[in-house]
């Protein structure tokens, strides 16, 4: 209360103790311009003084300026506190760690040429919106509503909804992973999943393992931790297994042992390629030899349209717990929700519950809940079989297009929502400004290369774009790298 300090003596009149007491407050900025001072009945009672002294010291504020009156609504302060508005300008610049510098140097929102509506834009690998299941969504909410009411709103538990992880484990068994050591943790999307395993078991200079090139948030994350990467290139024929092994001995006889090895075994981002079933055995094979626990990014799994279902890396770990699986829909189904998940053994998941609890004590629950709902409805498993057949139809016809339009070395990708391309001794940025002329962007693919690789490299997403706008988009890349040569 304002005037809880105002000791009020038998020497100077009650008013004027009033009107100064009021005074100072307002030159301190403890009473803000146009806030509202309590009527003169209430501040009479409160201060057990009568209300002609609170009405005097008000009349002499006003007469001073310094307060107004609106009839019918109250008094308000009407001054401006010079010594509040003086300036203050900490120079944050000198404040900032290492990791804020890195996180701003990669962050490709600010660096990267923005969207425009009138653009054709290939930098995208959402999913298209307009096929979501509105009314099943609408559904599954006012099911869960009617269900649990109240209770649905309250704070939630930090490892996450239990209906929906009885489903997740459910799910991740009818992938052929045994998941009767293994529990789950809900995560906010696939990144704070990635965040929490490497901020709980890695230390700055710590060394990891993965794909180059690879998924651009996850070499962020690297970097932001402060870790080595070691990267194992990827090119036409897939993960290069020979480097592989000469790194891992490289590094085994320097005495240096990686954390982990991260990998991206289906549609791999941003290359698109799927690993063949041999080649995950063989990656857990050698990841098993050496000791080094797998981070498996279980990216667009659902996704796989062109073959039969191929089982996760995780499915090979059987009852042991050398792998740490990182699930989400968010690029098929309702990415605003951001709902992942982190299967792994039951004893790393109960430590890392705690870890997330440091980060959020509580979470909403009302999103798990109802993304639960729609999952056990069944609208699921349609909504999976409509999709892959609407982004099969767009890769194909993409994929014809690149190699119609765009001169190239080689193409990868095998479904999913993107294509890599390698092109001819062409800088993919000395494009990308020929093309964003022209009004079409995409992602220059040196962004996903952990070393100063990928120059001549890009990424073409195209969820979100009608066939009319992929040929026309790819032409006109086509058409701008032919004008290099003219």
């Amino acid at each position: 209360m304002l005037f809880s300090n105002l000791k009020l003596n038998n020497k100077d009149p009650i008013y004027i103790q009033i009107k100064n007491h009021i005074e100072i407050m307002i030159s301190k900025g403890l009473i803000p311009d146009n806030s509202k001072l309590p009527s003169t009945r209430e501040l009479s009672q409160f201060l057990n003084v009568s209300r002609n002294s609170i009405i005097s010291a008000y009349e002499e504020l006003k007469a001073d300026g310094v307060i107004y009156s609106v009839y019918g609504k109250g008094t308000f302060v009407n001054h401006k506190n010079e010594s509040v508005n003086k300036s203050w300008n900490v120079d944050f610049n000198c404040l900032e760690n290492e990791q804020i510098k890195i996180a701003n140097d990669m962050d490709i929102v600010k660096s990267e040429i923005p969207w425009r509506d009138d653009l054709i834009s290939f930098k995208s690998i959402a999913p298209n919106g307009a096929l979501f299941d509105i009314d099943e969504f609408k559904k599954a909410f006012l099911n869960r509503i009617s269900l649990e009411g109240h209770k649905i709103l309250n704070y939630g538990y930090a490892k996450g909804y239990k209906p929906l992880i009885d489903y997740l484990l459910s799910y991740m068994n009818s992938k052929g992973v045994d998941t009767s050591n293994k529990d789950i943790l809900i995560t906010n999307g696939f990144t704070e999943g990635l965040e929490i395993i490497l901020s709980s078991f890695t230390e700055k200079d710590d060394y990891i393992i993965c794909e180059n090139p690879t998924h651009n948030t996850a070499k962020k994350i690297f970097k932001f931790l402060g870790l080595n990467i070691v990267g194992i290139d990827i090119d036409n024929d897939g993960l290069n297994f020979n480097m592989l092994e000469e790194k891992l001995d490289f590094l085994e006889k320097k005495g240096i042992k990686p954390k982990f090895a991260y990998i991206t075994p289906s549609y791999h981002n941003p290359t698109g390629m799927v690993m063949d079933p041999e080649n995950r055995y063989r990656f857990y094979k050698l990841m098993k030899k050496y000791n080094i626990p797998i981070i498996e990014d279980g990216f667009n799994e659902e996704l796989l349209y062109s073959s039969s279902h191929i089982f996760p890396i995780a499915s090979l770990d059987n009852l042991n717990n050398g792998v740490v699986y990182i699930g989400s829909f968010s690029k098929i189904l309702f990415p605003g929700l951001r709902i992942g998940w982190i299967l792994c053994d039951k004893s790393v998941i109960s430590r890392i519950e705690s870890v997330k609890r440091c980060k959020s004590i509580h979470v909403s629950f009302l999103d798990q809940a109802v993304l639960y709902d729609y999952l056990s409805s069944g609208a699921f498993e349609k909504y999976v079989k409509k999709i892959k057949k609407f982004y099969g139809e767009k890769f194909n016809y993409a994929y014809e297009c690149v190699k119609k339009y765009i001169p190239n070395e080689y193409i990868l990708g095998e479904g999913g929502l993107h294509i890599f391309i390698k092109l001819k001794n062409i800088n993919s940025r000395k494009l990308l400004e020929k093309c964003y002329d022209k009004g079409v962007i995409f992602m220059p693919g040196d962004i996903f290369y952990v070393n100063e690789k990928g120059e001549d490299t890009l990424r073409l997403g195209f969820s979100r774009l009608s066939f009319e706008e992929i040929e026309k988009g790819i032409k006109i890349i086509g058409d701008s790298i032919n004008s290099f040569h003219n």
